[in-house]
């Protein structure tokens, strides 16, 4: 497991499509989003928490397409399926990858961004706090939509309509938990149901991602 993790991680580093373009696509749109609503120092303070929420969901977003189909493409998948590891191992592997080339950056990204839309001091713990605890959700949801989709020719644009929708939840309790805690407002129990959604994802998703891949290879 060890090994298809630290091969993920370094096709990610060497493809940049992951890394680079999910980081990028962030910071363009915490730069934008002033240009778009004003300078308005108390506006941006109001919208800042999920504006970061969003940016950091659609930058996830951006590179699940290549989560299985380039394994599709040269025959791993195959090879993965017959593997002495279960697919549900293989699953996991890739958005724990995933996530750590896009959500955990974009944790530690978020707190810089939040100075260009004048976060609110108490801000700066509590989004990347509720960054960490579901942007696991994030990358584990994209894999099970990346499953469904896998060797669908140009099956990006549905892969969006399958995942953004179970995004909805996550995004929902993330941002307010972020609000509230840069409000000074209860934040902790809202950002235990965020982590309550990851670790659901986490022990649930892996089984019906791994299904929807045999099915794909029959």
């Amino acid at each position: 497991m060890s090994a298809l993790l630290l091969r993920d991680l370094r096709l990610a580093v060497r493809a940049g499509g992951g890394f680079g373009l999910s980081l990028a696509f962030f910071l363009i749109l915490a730069v934008l989003v002033p240009f778009g609503v004003g300078p308005d120092r108390e506006r941006l303070a109001l919208i800042a928490p999920g504006i970061l929420w969003v940016g950091a969901l659609l930058a996830a977003l951006l590179s699940l397409d290549r989560l299985f189909q380039l394994d599709w493409e040269d025959g791993s998948l195959e090879a993965l399926a017959t593997a002495p590891l279960p697919m549900e191992g293989a699953v996991a592997m890739k958005a724990a990858a995933h996530w750590l080339t896009t959500g955990l950056p974009l944790v530690a990204l978020s707190p810089v961004l939040g100075v260009l839309l004048n976060l609110a001091p108490a801000g700066y713990v509590w989004l990347p706090l509720s960054l960490l605890a579901g942007t696991p959700a994030l990358s584990m949801i994209g894999a099970f939509g990346a499953a469904l989709t896998v060797g669908v020719k140009r099956g990006g644009l549905l892969l969006s309509l399958l995942v953004l929708p179970l995004y909805v939840p996550t995004l929902i309790f993330g941002a307010e938990a972020a609000r509230r805690g840069a409000e000074g407002l209860p934040a902790l129990p809202v950002l235990l149901m965020v982590a309550a959604i990851s670790l659901a994802a986490c022990a649930a998703l892996p089984f019906a991602a791994a299904a929807a891949i045999r099915v794909s290879l029959r």
